[in-house]
């Protein structure tokens, strides 16, 4: 499982890595998708790969319970925690255990939100991508 973890990851990095200040952004400053807003008490620009990895591990993969989920399922919910909260990733398990449903689950909420005009494409794309990744189409 842990194997998963780090595939997981390293999708979610692809997407999330790099220091990141964006106005438009609600989690405010970001560096490999940790954000000030969730961790206030982190000096975010200075945050090293490592230390993002514990806490990955830490506060998602092990609290969204992806190291009981079926592969590829795991990498799909543990995405969707970083990115939306574990909260609402569990959410959308409670309402299916198939990937495309799931993620359609996701693509509805990013719709709903106020920053969709500036933020939807590449959403979108970060979901195709992890359907294409779910299917080993990468």
């Amino acid at each position: 499982m842990e194997t998963n973890f780090q595939q997981a990851l390293a999708f979610t990095l692809r997407w999330e890595g790099g220091y990141v200040n964006d106005p438009m952004d609600p989690g405010g400053e970001t560096n490999f998708g940790i954000s000030k807003r969730a961790y206030p008490h982190l000096n975010i620009k200075d945050l090293t790969k490592e230390q993002a990895s514990e806490i990955y591990h830490r506060d998602y993969w092990i609290k969204a319970g992806c190291f009981e989920i079926a592969h590829p399922l795991d990498i799909v919910v543990f995405d969707t925690s970083v990115n939306l909260g574990v909260s609402r990733a569990t959410d959308f398990l409670r309402v299916t255990h198939d990937v495309e449903s799931y993620l359609l689950l996701r693509l509805k909420f990013y719709v709903s939100l106020k920053t969709a005009k500036t933020f939807i494409f590449g959403w979108a794309r970060r979901v195709i991508s992890l359907w294409n990744e779910s299917r080993g189409l990468v």
